[in-house]
């Protein structure tokens, strides 16, 4: 397909040897190289497909692995008793080999010279169904960015490239397949993938696909909010948040998908900017250690900023805490979930998070003891210590806090008072959580005979 015209032109490929490229098949999940030689043995022809030739040539070890065919869903389900067919905007085949799932794709045509064999229906620019089967190298000129339409062929072990993606690896360059506005317009979650592959592979996007993000990023508007959700989970919870977040900011990207936090950080608070960034840097980490994280914590610290903003406002005009804090977590939460689907089990959490900061300023000792025993008291504690940038007085209530829960039960309760505390930060006896002499009881001076 010519990018520009969009009538398509059959492609010539590259066909990289065994011998010229890193790919190995010890290096690939055996789930895939069964379907691989199973489509191959049954006469089809059978590609490993997108970032995971990609990354092998990188010498990465991707977690998924697609496929490409010129099997039709249908004639896939007949090769494999443990396959599923999902999808209506794109047919797909997935088989399942326990935890791992192949997806086995069709290659897609583009329906342009002829009717082909399928459906695609497309609204204003953008495709709302496409079953359209095709060549390879319609299929190839149907992806998204150069570096995805590699082909792997299980039959001679070649790396096939119909549009430059090897030379976009060796410049280690982002180059969208066609004309940007028009890819972006059938498909606006495109520009997101974009900023998500250069934060992941290190990668600067072609100034010609950078350049419509400004003018067509509200499209991200009219994507489905739970297709946004997934896209979400994908930057910041893969080992490059942090990244990821910095080229949103940089393409301009970020106002379109997490708009109160883009509004918060303009009015230039460098403490909240430290709390997002460290959140991001801190959720890395415990990526890359092997340790478990979850969405509702990385929201809470993205939305944190126009929540706190919000309920400080309505209760310097007179509302009651506890109730300005809800307020301001429904409304933030409700504007949120309009562009990013965030399931409720998350919202509740992130809400709860929110709701406690205020309460760790509370040191009395009934009260001290029942924030401790809150089933998000972790959570919350992990999120008081990312604001210690905020000012001297919180820098020293988070370690007054991480203090308290390295004493014995009896000896903080000893330490603190019965009745409402100064807050940390305003008493260093508190702060400091030393414990209390006990004054002995004085003899009544009765006697004890009758």
């Amino acid at each position: 397909m010519n990018p520009e015209t969009r009538t398509f032109v059959t492609p010539e490929p590259a066909i990289i040897p065994r011998e010229q490229h890193v790919i190995s098949r010890k290096n690939i999940s055996k789930a895939a190289l069964r379907v691989l030689y199973r489509l191959h043995d049954a006469g089809y022809d059978a590609f490993l497909v997108g970032g995971a030739v990609r990354d092998l040539l990188l010498g990465g070890h991707p977690k998924d692995f697609d496929i490409a065919t010129n099997a039709t869903p249908d004639e896939v389900k007949k090769l494999f008793r443990n396959c599923r067919l999902i999808g209506r905007r794109f047919r797909l085949a997935h088989v399942v080999f326990g935890p791992e799932i192949i997806e086995v794709a069709t290659f897609r045509g583009t329906g342009e010279d002829a009717p082909g064999e399928g459906d695609r229906h497309i609204v204003d620019g953008l495709i709302v169904r496409d079953n359209v089967w095709g060549s390879i190298e319609e299929d190839a000129i149907r992806r998204d960015f150069r570096v995805n339409a590699l082909y792997y062929d299980i039959s001679d072990f070649s790396v096939r490239d119909y549009v430059g993606g090897m030379q976009d690896l060796q410049d280690r360059a982002l180059h969208l397949i066609g004309d940007p506005a028009t890819r972006y317009r059938e498909d606006p979650v495109r520009m997101l993938r974009a900023a998500r592959l250069a934060a992941k592979l290190g990668f600067t996007i072609d100034p010609k696909a950078s350049a419509p993000f400004e003018e067509l990023g509200p499209l991200l508007g009219d994507a489905a909010p739970a297709r946004l959700f997934d896209e979400s989970l994908k930057m910041f919870l893969a080992g490059n948040g942090l990244k990821s977040f910095h080229v949103l900011e940089q393409c301009g990207l970020l106002k379109f998908l997490f708009p109160a936090t883009a509004r918060a950080l303009k009015r230039g608070d460098e403490a909240l900017r430290s709390l997002v960034e460290q959140g991001l840097a801190n959720t890395d980490s415990r990526i890359a250690e092997g340790k478990s994280v979850t969405p509702a914590f990385l929201f809470a610290v993205l939305l944190w900023g126009e929540v706190r903003d919000l309920a400080h406002g309505w209760m310097a005009k007179g509302v009651d805490g506890t109730e300005a804090w809800s307020r301001a977590a429904a409304h933030v939460v409700g504007e949120q979930c309009q562009r990013v689907a965030i399931p409720r089990r998350f919202t509740l959490t992130m809400e709860e998070i929110w709701s406690l900061q205020p309460r760790f300023e509370q040191i009395q000792r009934k009260r001290v003891f029942r924030l401790m025993a809150h089933p998000r008291f972790r959570a919350a504690f992990d999120f008081l210590l990312l604001r210690a940038a905020e000012s001297p007085a919180m820098r020293e209530l988070g370690q007054w806090w991480a203090h308290a829960q390295q004493l014995p039960q009896d000896v903080l309760a000893a330490a603190l008072p019965a009745s409402m505390a100064t807050p940390v930060g305003g008493s260093s006896a508190v702060a400091t959580a030393a414990p209390r002499k006990r004054r002995r009881r004085k003899p009544s001076g009765k006697s004890g005979s009758a």
